[in-house]
């Protein structure tokens, strides 16, 4: 299972997600897709972004299960806490 969510990224760039994920809610995307498909959608995304901002969220063989990646300024920051990786929402 991969998640991508997205902040202040152009319309263009959600509708193009769509055609590989669902939607769950605006800029929150869900799906399974093999790693050469994520990679490459999670790479057209992060140059489609224009100061917006992404997470993406997929399987991993760590020891948690999943693997965290950010591009840009997002409005939560990931935090190594002892070997866990956290999100952490800043204060606004």
């Amino acid at each position: 299972m991969t998640m991508i969510v997205l902040e202040r990224v152009p319309e263009r760039l959600r509708g193009e997600l769509t055609r590989w994920m669902l939607e769950l809610r605006a800029g929150v995307f869900v799906g399974t897709l093999s790693a050469l498909v994520r990679d490459k959608l999670w790479e057209h995304a992060c140059q489609q972004m224009r100061g917006g901002a992404g997470l993406l969220v997929h399987h991993d063989n760590s020891e948690q299960g999943f693997s965290i990646q950010v591009w840009g300024e997002t409005k939560r920051r990931v935090v190594d806490f002892d070997g866990l990786t956290l999100l952490s929402r800043q204060a606004e």
